[in-house]
Formats: structure tokens, sequence, C-alpha cells
């Protein structure tokens, strides 16, 4: 009987207490790398050829190598997930530079890692009602797209370090950033969208805004469904003004912001607009269409029934 959890490392598969990579990796001594955080419902990997194709677009940006093909890596993560018996879970997907010296140059690295860890989820899907969200506007902004963008999902998170920080002194429960100009960006880990007047708006490229799997099904979602959508620059009075507002992202799907730096968004609940994109993106996550099939024709996970 298999006694802990297997992680995929560089083509084998090792208990997780093994699971080990070196000091000397840039990954670690400079954030060095890129990943996705990926989920599974009901024995599907929503959008994990999205997920892994933005894998190696970010990868691309930094000149960063993958030694396999997409089909392989998606192969990886499936195969990590069959192993660990697991049909509900969340993944992280990660491509450092690989070993190197105390030198930020990474020519010495010449071998990537690639790793795949999986931990379970209870829930089958997201809870039946949205979570309410109390958050600030954070002091610190978005890094710009000339800077150490967004854009690419990279290892280097401090920018959004900071910014959670800043709202834990606040004691709220997450961060709304700007970007450099002054206009919404995002928030640390997740996307943002506000609704005015049946109109659903969320910021456009150009505020530094990772390009969220989450985000762009939800657009579609609002496209299905007949919903005024727009990308755009988004003022912070555009936020506080906004009839509902909501963050999107691939652990919390959907999530109403109540307040932002103690204003109330709307009536500080879930707005109506907000609750029929929710329940229907809760019943798109677990449909065949919509992912990768974790288990092979042998070996079957049932199908929540919707």
């Amino acid at each position: 009987m298999q006694s802990e959890p297997l992680v995929y490392l560089n083509g084998a598969f090792v208990p997780k207490s093994e699971a080990k990579i070196s000091v000397f990796d840039h990954g670690l001594l400079y954030g060095d790398g890129v990943f996705e955080g990926i989920r599974a419902f009901d024995g599907y990997v929503f959008k994990l050829k999205e997920h892994v194709d933005r894998l190696y677009q970010s990868a691309a940006c930094i000149e960063l190598e993958i030694p396999m093909e997409k089909e392989r890596m998606v192969e990886a993560v499936t195969e990590t997930l069959r192993r660990n018996d697991l049909a509900n879970a969340y993944i992280r997907l990660v491509v450092t530079r690989g070993v190197g010296d105390m030198s930020v140059n990474p020519a010495p690295c010449k071998e990537s890692m690639v790793f795949v860890i999986t931990e379970p989820v209870a829930s089958a899907t997201f809870p039946k009602d949205p979570r309410v969200l109390s958050t600030i506007i954070t002091s610190v902004r978005r890094d710009p797209v000339d800077a150490t963008t967004h854009e690419i999902k990279s290892l280097n998170y401090m920018n959004s370090v900071l910014a959670v920080l800043e709202a834990n002194r606040a004691k709220v429960d997450y961060p709304v950033m700007l970007d450099h100009r002054g206009f919404v960006s995002e928030g640390s880990t997740m996307n943002i969208f506000l609704v005015k007047e049946g109109t659903v708006i969320t910021p456009a490229s150009s505020s530094g805004i990772l390009h969220g799997i989450t985000r762009g099904r939800v657009i579609k979602l609002c496209n299905d469904l007949k919903l005024p959508v727009l990308e755009r620059d988004v003022t912070p009075f555009e936020l506080f003004t906004a009839d509902e507002a909501f963050f999107t992202g691939t652990l919390v799907g959907l999530a109403a912001l109540g307040e932002v730096s103690g204003k109330r968004i709307g009536s500080g609940r879930v707005g109506p607009v907000t609750r029929a994109l929710y329940d229907e993106f809760r019943d798109i996550v677990s449909r065949p269409e919509e992912g990768t099939p974790i288990f092979r024709a042998e070996k079957i996970k049932p199908v929540r029934k919707r």
C-alpha cells in the first residue's frame, strides 16, 4: 500500500518526503522558473491543455527550455493524479531553470527541473454559495508590463507577497492591486471583474494582468449568457461605485467582493450577475468537454450528476 503521496520529479515518481531539489537551483535562488496552478474535478483536469499552453508561453518569454513536448507534460500531470488515485485535486506544475552556480547568470544551468505536486480536494465542485470577500486597495503596485510582468506566470511572486502582507495587516481577505498608472489591475492571485448597469467589465492587458484561464472562461460564459462584457482600463472610482464586483481564479472559481478599503460594493453581498455566473461556472468545471480525463477506460470515475 502506498504510504505517502507521490510527486513527479523529472520523469520519476518519488514519495513526497523524498521530492527535493538542489539549493543551487535557480528557481529557489532567483525565482527563475514558471508554474501553473490547476484543478481537477470529478476525474477531469479543467482546461489542462490551456494551462500547459500558458506554461510554455511563459517559459518562452524567459528563454527557459522545457525538456519535453506538451503532450508528455499533459501525461505527466494525469499520471501523477492516477498514481495518487485523485479525481478531485489541486495541481501545481512547476518548471525551474535548474541547478547553476551562485551567479544570477542562467548560462550554467544545463538542465531544467520539472515537477508536479497533487493535493486532494474534498469537494467535487465549488461550494453552493460563492464566498464574499473583504479587500483593500494595496499601496503595492502591480509590476509594469515592461518589467517583471505578471503576464508571465513566473516563480517570482514577491510583488503579490508584499500586497498580501499589507492585506493581512489590514485584517481583510485579499488585496486589490493597481497598475503603475493607478488603474485597477487584479488581485494578488486572482483576476477582477465589476458589474455596472448590467455590463460586465474587467481590466485589459494594459494593466499587467495575468491572462487567467478562469477569467477567459468567464468572459466566454458572459458571451454565452448574452451579458455585455468589456475589457478596458478601470479606475478605483468605478470599482467603488460598481453594482457588483468579483474575483476569478483557479482555487476560488468566482468570489464576490463585499467591500474594498472599507467601502461596501453594491449590497455588500452576492449580486445577481455574480450569482448567475457562479452557478453556471460551478456546473461547467466538471463537464468532460471542458477538461482532460485522468483515468483510462479501465477505471472510470463516476461523473457528478448535475
